[in-house]
């Protein structure tokens, strides 16, 4: 399994440079963040265990990222509610869900609440448990070396103590123990 951070995010481009939430709900990629999917897609085009099928978190910046490797790879996107980014800034405020099936109307969205997102405020317990959820779901999963994960910086680092990069690829064995983190 391939885990992918999502490419740079209009959020990201304004936090990376002030430090400061700019107070974009749900913001989209940025064109820099689209050549940063874009190369990592080609990267994925060589993989050892060919990408079959992409799940992507319901942000925007995450299915947009997700339509590149998708198009790349000729592959299927599915919307895997528990891969989304810890709560805590306005990005976080996603889209409601009768809007998203607006905007991609060949995505399943039903699977999720109008409302899918949490409160600004969610838990890292909270986060910890989603990831254990996913965790178990991915290890289930028959095809796992065949999926690309298309999450956020905050899931990733949870899930395996990694900070990735925007459009990073991360392996993932969902088969290996892993430890719960709860990060500082």
């Amino acid at each position: 399994m391939i885990l992918i951070r999502h490419g740079q995010s209009e959020f990201n481009a304004h936090h990376d440079l002030t430090g400061r939430d700019p107070g974009i709900p749900d913001p989209q990629l940025t064109e820099l963040g689209r050549r940063q999917v874009e190369a990592s897609a080609l990267k994925l085009k060589g993989h050892a265990h060919p990408i079959r099928r992409v799940l992507a978190s319901p942000y925007t910046r995450a299915i947009q990222t997700a339509e590149i490797v998708a198009g790349t790879l000729g592959v299927p996107i599915e919307i895997e509610h528990s891969v989304h980014e810890h709560a805590h800034y306005h990005c976080d405020i996603g889209t409601p869900r009768s809007r998203l099936k607006e905007r991609w109307p060949t995505l399943a969205f039903d699977h999720i609440d109008e409302t899918w997102w949490p409160n600004l405020n969610e838990t890292r317990d909270q986060v910890e448990q989603r990831c254990q959820i996913f965790h178990r779901r991915a290890a289930a999963l028959p095809d796992w070396q065949h999926v690309a994960v298309v999450s956020h910086w905050g899931f990733i680092l949870q899930l395996t103590g990694h900070s990735a990069v925007n459009a990073e690829l991360v392996p993932f064995d969902p088969t290996q123990e892993r430890k719960a983190r709860v990060r500082a």
